[in-house]
């Protein structure tokens, strides 16, 4: 690849000047470090916008004023991301102790992000730049988009709008949303006015509002938008407050989502609009033969967050698998959206072509690497009866037919583009959908070519009741897949291991059941190095289960282990063999044996 051709975008009023531009049109404001390259959101909305014909700076992790002000007011409008992950899951531990390390800051340093960032960046903003825009989109943003329990006050908060003074947000992938601003700025209409794109959300009061949130709201015309309880009344009542989550989380698929309705304050009402439309083949080609940097800016010593993805591809998007603890359904949506097999190939010898490559491929694939297409034998046209559907989860749907031909055919062309030695497969396979695939040439050949030593899978528990709510497929068929993968590793005379993660103190997930875990663990000689104990992050429905102690989707009672002390013994009984946790160990078995 030619960088000479390739400049990152301007940081200061020196780049500015070096460009011949007097005033930007879009500052985009970022939580991360600025990373050009497609992995980080900020980098491709900007080079988006760049690619409309607009120009485009970037103010990466602000801390003052004279930091918002170093690039001038621009002329359309500021964007604003709050990072690759949600500032306060980055900030702070489970256990809520401030984090000592920021992957996307440099050296890895933290502190250079203010907890709740998106809130701080739209205040500041709006402050020092009174009559201009400001459109936030991101994780942080679109993931508090409605009213939502937050871990970390422990109470449910107002939509991020309540708080943040955007006049619009972008939820789920921006792509298709930014594409209509583009045309918006085209025709000189201030971005500021426009309420109606798919993907997007504001705050408006009645009076205000369009004719169709109007009918909604005041004629209960659920045509096009639903109303689901106020902030007050979710608040009080944490039944309502699963109706109203599931009214939600119902609506994310663009095939049959329609807008939601909540009354914030007053007579402030957030209106989602209905979910954008997912990237078409071309559209993702498209995003991704912009050329970047693929680098941190030089003003940076080190960025650690670009090392795993920078000889990485993102060979397609969105996720049907479901799972109850992940946003992606609600966040990037389960219909999938790919990338041609020539496109993704062109990047793979982009990436060969890199002075700093070493021959190895670290990953092609998405939220989970061989969900590469929609696997709907409908043709993925849902219909309304697909709402609450699943795809794939603890059961499997009868439409759903697992096809690895295509990801296959992708493997198999990268690992023969001059200069590549091997490409791994890092980002997760499903190894039910696998598994419920006929043709097992994808299991072999993954196996043989596409393991770098350990594969990452996630069953994520071995208790029915438990993998029942977090939407996980049974034990019995990541049993099926540890033996083949076992099997044919000896085939082949390969020496590569599983990496399987569990959840400790997941909802639902009594102490006997973490018991049962850790037996399991012994019976397979295995101890995780890492443990994820449940994170309740915005916007789950695990979390939704951990707020109200319910099951949203039925109402009944769950049980969550929520002191620090159950907690404790939970996360011991997973790393069992280490001295210290021999106490905790103990107690747990104890305690299961009397009762």
């Amino acid at each position: 690849m030619d960088t000479q051709e390739i400049r990152f975008l301007p940081v200061s009023k020196q780049d500015m000047a070096e460009r011949g531009i007097d005033a930007l049109d879009f500052i985009l404001v970022s939580g991360d470090a600025y990373v050009d390259h497609p992995s980080f959101g900020h980098a491709l909305i900007a080079r988006l916008f760049e690619k409309g014909g607009y120009s485009v700076g970037i103010i990466p992790q602000p801390l003052g004023d004279a930091d918002y002000l170093r690039l001038g007011e621009p002329r359309k409008a500021f964007l604003v991301s709050g990072g690759v992950v949600d500032s306060m899951v980055n900030n702070y531990t489970v256990a809520k102790k401030k984090r000592t390390r920021d992957e996307y800051s440099e050296n890895g340093v933290a502190g250079r992000r203010p907890d709740r960032n998106v809130s701080v960046y739209c205040k500041a903003l709006k402050r020092l730049f009174p009559n201009v825009p400001v459109i936030a989109g991101g994780i942080e943003a679109s993931l508090r988009r409605l009213s939502h329990y937050d871990y970390w006050s422990d109470g449910v908060m107002h939509s991020i709008l309540c708080d943040a003074p955007a006049d619009l947000i972008i939820y789920g992938m921006g792509e298709n949303p930014v594409f209509e601003l583009i045309k918006a700025a085209d025709r000189g209409i201030p971005l500021d006015k426009i309420k109606n794109i798919r993907g997007t959300a504001y705050l408006t009061d009645i009076a205000s509002a369009s004719a169709k949130v109007k009918r909604a709201v005041e004629q209960g015309d659920d045509s096009e938008y639903l109303v689901v309880s106020s902030h007050e009344r979710v608040k009080a009542d944490k039944k309502l407050y699963c109706k109203a989550f599931m009214t939600a989380y119902e609506n994310t698929d663009p095939s049959c989502g329609k807008g939601i309705i909540q009354k914030q304050d007053y007579e402030r009402y957030v209106v989602v609009n209905p979910p954008a439309l997912p990237l078409t083949e071309k559209q993702m080609d498209y995003v991704y033969s912009i050329d970047y940097m693929r680098a941190p800016h030089p003003m940076y010593e080190s960025v650690p967050a670009i090392e795993e993805v920078k000889f990485s591809v993102t060979a397609h998007r969105g996720c049907y698998g479901n799972c109850s603890f992940c946003a992606l359904t609600y966040h990037q949506g389960r219909q999938i959206s790919k990338r041609s097999v020539g496109n993704i190939i062109a990047e793979v010898e982009k990436i060969a072509a890199d002075k700093d490559f070493k021959g190895y491929v670290h990953d092609i694939g998405g939220p989970s690497a061989n969900f590469h297409d929609n696997p709907c034998a409908k043709g993925g046209k849902r219909g309304n009866e697909c709402k609450a559907r699943d795809c794939i989860g603890y059961k499997m749907c009868a439409a759903v037919k697992p096809d690895h031909s295509e990801y296959l055919e992708i493997l198999r062309r990268a690992r023969n583009v001059k200069g590549v030695k091997k490409v791994f497969v890092r980002s997760g396979v499903r190894f039910d959908y696998l598994m419920s695939d006929p043709d097992k040439t994808f299991m072999r050949e993954l196996v043989k070519h596409h393991v770098s030593g350990q594969l990452k899978v996630a069953p994520e528990h071995i208790a029915d009741g438990t993998l029942r709510l977090m939407n996980k497929p049974p034990h019995e068929t990541y049993e099926k897949f540890r033996k083949e993968f076992e099997r044919l590793n000896k085939e082949f005379g390969l020496n590569q291991y599983l990496v399987p993660y569990f959840i400790s103190s997941h909802p639902g997930c009594t102490l006997s059941d973490a018991v049962k875990l850790t037996e399991y663990l012994k019976e397979i000689n295995y101890m995780p190095k890492q443990v994820q104990d449940f994170y309740p992050t915005p916007s789950t429905l695990s979390t939704t289960m951990y707020y109200t102690e319910l099951d949203p989707r039925t109402l009944s009672p769950v049980y969550v282990a929520k002191s620090p002390h159950d907690k404790a013994l939970q996360r011991a009984l997973l790393q069992y063999r280490l001295p210290q946790n021999k106490k905790l160990v103990e107690e747990a078995y104890e305690k299961v044996r009397k009762f």
